[in-house]
């Protein structure tokens, strides 16, 4: 399985987790919201919606399209401190995120 196979496996997976515990929203953000410059568009949407709207099908336009992968990429980090400590998928996300960033800094010594 190549790197890009991997990588959307994990992606299927987060959706399927955000699905499943109804933290998929049907509406999409209004069109300002993505036009943020902080990192994870901290200002204008909630960390779940940003992997929703833009982590997910930015990812996969980029293996739609046979593009090359970004080479750093660290999101978990930011998850650990954004997501609530009694958040009731908090470590079923930390996982899925964790398994997703684990895919970038394989073979990166």
């Amino acid at each position: 399985m190549t790197t890009h196979d991997r990588v959307r496996q994990q992606l299927h997976a987060l959706e399927t987790l955000l699905r499943e515990h109804r933290h998929w929203r049907l509406d999409a953000p209004q069109a300002h919201l993505f036009t943020s410059t902080q990192p994870f568009y901290m200002d204008t949407m909630a960390p779940l919606e940003w992997l929703q709207w833009v982590l997910i099908p930015r990812m996969h336009t980029l293996l739609d399209n046979a593009q090359p992968l970004p080479e750093a990429f660290a999101i978990a980090p930011y998850y650990e401190m954004a997501l609530a400590a009694d958040h009731p998928q908090r470590e079923a996300i930390l996982a899925v995120l964790q398994d997703l960033d684990a895919l970038f800094t394989r073979d990166k010594s």
